[in-house]
């Protein structure tokens, strides 16, 4: 029987291009990022579910050298100068376009998008070489959770060797309260979501089926829309645990421009 492994991070990004700029608020995102590249073995291919992506149904880049978009406003000039000249990987891409196809869900390639800041910055803190091919899977508009639930799931039929998948999003993500202040009540209800996320991810004693429920009807959490008015930043989360299927094995939780965040990791599986 042929098989693959896989990889599975779900990681919250920062803002725009800060953690590349020795943002003093992402200090403790760039070590967590860091240390979980360390973890891993190096991968042959990563495929990013990016926050930063929503297309009409799910769409792959192949494009074999995508240029970056600097999808961010506002930041000094050497935000818009940053490279990651990672290699698509456009066999990787018809692959995974055939495996959703093949599970009923509506796909496209772009062979013309480039890689949006969800994929470039957290690369080039976990690997600066560029040197690993890369593919991007957009979100879908309506951002329905169980959409994307299913999306991950359909994603456990892929055979790739040594793939790592990466959910790039933010596990908190009200930009009004960023840059707010940070009182009591808004650290009460960052910390209550962030438990349930927490407890929802990691708790072995919840069931496979359970814990696909709790996601599916995420907005029932404590504070869920306060900590996500829109919740493009947390279904990459979905897609990574529709492929993962059973409790992530390791949760780490940082400090990110003052508000807790968490990151998620599934250690390798094997497929097929």
């Amino acid at each position: 029987m042929s098989h693959s492994t896989t990889d599975i991070l779900y990681i919250s990004h920062g803002g725009g291009p800060m953690p590349l700029l020795g943002d003093p608020g992402h200090r403790e995102m760039v070590a967590c990022l860091q240390t979980l590249a360390g973890k891993l073995r190096k991968p042959s291919a990563i495929l990013v579910v990016s926050a930063h992506w929503e297309a009409s149904v799910a769409t792959i880049s192949s494009a074999p050298k995508p240029e970056l978009i600097y999808d961010y406003y506002g930041f000094p000039p050497e935000s818009y100068e940053i490279q990651y000249p990672a290699p698509g990987h456009p066999a990787l891409a018809q692959q995974i376009h055939q495996t959703l196809v093949d599970a009923g869900i509506a796909a496209e390639l772009d062979a013309a998008r480039g890689f949006d800041h969800g994929m470039f910055v957290p690369l080039k803190l976990m690997y600066p070489q560029a040197d690993i091919p890369c593919v991007q899977l957009s979100l879908v508009h309506g951002l329905d959770a169980e959409q994307h639930l299913a999306i991950g799931k359909a994603l456990r039929a892929l055979k790739h060797e040594n793939l790592l998948v990466i959910g790039s999003g933010f596990s908190f993500h009200n930009m009004r309260a960023f840059f707010g202040p940070n009182t009591p009540d808004v650290r009460a209800m960052n910390q209550a979501f962030e438990d349930w996320l927490t407890d929802t991810c990691v708790n072995p004693a919840i069931s496979e089926d359970e814990r696909w429920q709790r996601l599916r009807n995420w907005t029932q959490a404590p504070h869920a829309r306060f900590c996500h008015p829109r919740e493009e930043h947390l279904l990459p989360l979905h897609v990574c645990y529709g492929l993962a299927g059973n409790a992530s094995d390791e949760h780490v939780s940082a400090t990110i421009l003052n508000k807790k965040a968490g990151m998620f990791r599934w250690a390798a599986m094997l497929q097929g």
